[in-house]
């Protein structure tokens, strides 16, 4: 892997930058003294902050350090389109921890519904996860998305770092005195306090989780009304994170690198990246200091100023010959790694009328190879085929956690207006295994019932046309059946509904006479107003037939009879004389 090995000045000094030869040119215009160096990339000094962060603004980080290394050149895998992870890496870094990867697609779906002017794409929140984190180190989490340890930056007690005295009590970095940066996007506790988000529905917002962190990265990013993808307003919230240039072009540079293409890997198998803006190794972040057992934090206690040399890496001087080694423990099997299959946990048959909501949820179960269920793994269900049916809250992809007996239950189905079958795909997220297809189906509208809004009776003068026109109402299960097809028929009797030839017609768009009228449907209040009815000059009672989709009848009686007229009045006598 290509790496930058400067380190980022603190309170106004100037470094030397490294960015991707293919950012280079996206923030030229904000870099100047832009040079290429021998492998093609982009150094730039770094420039003061935009107004957005002036010298005393420490961002989303406190300025904390953030990892340097830059991506490989190559263009990474492509995602795979089908929902699957089949791609098999070509460099690591292209590839996301699965649970890492679901909270950053998580986080940009939910704020392309509640900011949808902002545009955040998730590679962002990628990038950002990467430099600041890599990636919860290398994926470190549990299934809820919760590090296996805390992440901690180093204390910001001003040597060396910004100066942030306490402000959380020590609840989140463990330190009463001063604050540390937390969690895989690192917040410092001033920030979390306003700007954390429950981005996994616990009803806890921990900057430990990387649902909530990557929630609250995404609202942080935009606010103050920036459309991200105006390169602009993208400058600006980057910036607003952590009011550095360097840093801005080292998360363009991975930023640029996802967005070509990227794949899952299964948890904790991610790589960390090995240089630091501030000259440490950055092995990996600080754990919890309220945990004894933890390794110790990767910075040093008295972080490197300023032209002092990088620590020295450990020797990697084999040793003698004959010298008895240990091996490296094995690492542990994931609760991931030990499933086996997917398969069926008892889903009834799946139909609904379109626009209802699916009676039955799709139940999965992730098994090991003795058949036992795993549980607390990620299953990933996702709606394919041509159909508008969604999950609940418009989502084509859901994904649930297995339970203590390894079944994972999908968000309920809500059929669309489309009619017909479609499939819900079952998927281990972390993982390719065997997983269950499940076919949906969806029907048209129905009614079963069908009433006139009015008991007036309808007559008609021959040759004339009728007062009233005919309104029905349909319902289904005493329910309003809205958007049901309906077809209205006038027939010669009940007992033959054939079309009538003679009597009373409706009128075409050019005035011709029809008696069969298809296409119509009721309104949302399960109404159908039939047009004007007119009458030839045949007398007599006959049938006008309304039915709907689902079945349901009714016959309508119409009359057409003359007027009828007063008898003349005696002529009255005359008065004698």
């Amino acid at each position: 892997m290509a790496a930058q090995f400067g380190r980022r000045l603190r309170k106004g000094a100037v470094t030397t930058a490294v960015a991707a030869a293919a950012v280079a040119a996206l923030s030229a215009s904000q870099a100047p003294g832009a040079t290429v160096d021998d492998h093609g990339r982009s150094t730039a000094a770094d420039a003061q902050p935009s107004p957005d962060a002036t010298a005393g603004d420490s961002g989303a980080t406190g300025n904390s350090p953030y990892y340097t290394d830059l991506p490989p050149l190559n263009t990474p895998s492509p995602a795979p389109t089908d929902g699957t992870s089949t791609v098999s890496p070509v460099e690591s870094e292209a590839g996301i921890p699965a649970t890492v990867l679901d909270a950053y697609k998580k986080a940009a779906a939910e704020l392309q519904g509640a900011k949808p002017g902002c545009n955040l794409p998730w590679q962002l929140l990628a990038a950002i996860g990467q430099v600041e984190s890599g990636q919860a180190r290398g994926g470190r989490v549990d299934a809820d998305g919760t590090t296996t340890s805390k992440i901690l930056g180093p204390q910001l007690d001003g040597n060396g770092f910004e100066l942030i005295k306490d402000t959380d009590n020590g609840a989140y970095d463990g330190d009463t005195a001063y604050d540390s940066a937390v969690g895989p996007m690192q917040f410092i506790p001033s920030t979390w306090a306003w700007a954390g988000r429950d981005g996994n529905g616990d009803g806890v917002k921990d900057p430990n989780n990387v649902y909530d962190a990557a929630l609250a990265t995404g609202h942080y990013l935009c606010r103050n009304g920036w459309d991200l993808s105006d390169s602009g307003d993208l400058d600006s919230a980057i910036l607003s994170y952590n009011p550095s240039r360097h840093y801005v072009n080292t998360v363009l540079s991975w930023l640029e690198y996802y967005r070509k293409g990227t794949h899952e890997i299964p948890d904790g198998t991610g790589t960390v990246p090995g240089n630091r803006s501030d000259g440490g190794t950055g092995g990996g972040s600080a754990t919890s200091p309220s945990s004894p057992s933890a390794p110790s934090a990767p910075h040093p206690s008295k972080p490197s100023r300023p032209g002092s040399p990088s620590p020295t890496p450990p020797s990697t001087t084999p040793p003698p010959s004959g010298t008895p080694t240990t091996p490296p423990p094995a690492p542990p099997v994931t609760p991931t790694q030990s499933v086996d299959h997917l398969e069926d946990s008892g889903t009834a048959k799946l139909t609904a009328i379109a626009g209802d909501a699916f009676t039955e949820q799709i139940s999965t179960k992730a098994e090991n190879a003795a058949g036992k269920g795993v549980a607390k793994v990620r299953i990933r269900f996702t709606i394919v085929g041509d159909t508008d049916a969604a999950f609940t809250g418009g989502e084509k992809v859901a994904t649930a956690l297995t339970n203590s007996s390894g079944v994972a239950t999908a968000p309920a189905l809500q059929a669309g207006e489309t009619t017909g079958a479609f499939t819900v795909r079952a998927t281990l997220i972390g993982r390719t295994v065997t997983g269950p297809d499940y076919t949906a189906t969806v029907t048209q509208r129905v009614a079963d019932t069908l009433v006139r809004t009015s008991d007036t009776a309808l007559t008609c003068t021959p040759g004339g046309q009728f007062a009233d026109a005919v309104q029905v109402k349909a319902s289904y299960k005493d329910a309003v059946a809205d958007k049901v097809a309906a077809t209205a028929t006038l027939i010669k009797s009940a007992d033959e509904a054939t079309e009538n030839d003679k009597g009373p017609y409706f009128k075409d768009a050019d005035g011709k006479t029809v008696r069969t009228l298809t296409g119509l449907t009721t309104d949302a209040d399960g109404l159908l107003k039939l047009p004007q009815l007119y009458s030839d000059d045949t007398t007599g009672t006959f049938g006008l037939r309304v039915t709907t989709a689902g079945g349901a009848t009714l016959d309508v009686t119409l009359t057409v009879a003359a007027a009828e007229t007063s008898a003349s009045p005696s002529p009255s006598p005359s008065a004698s004389s």
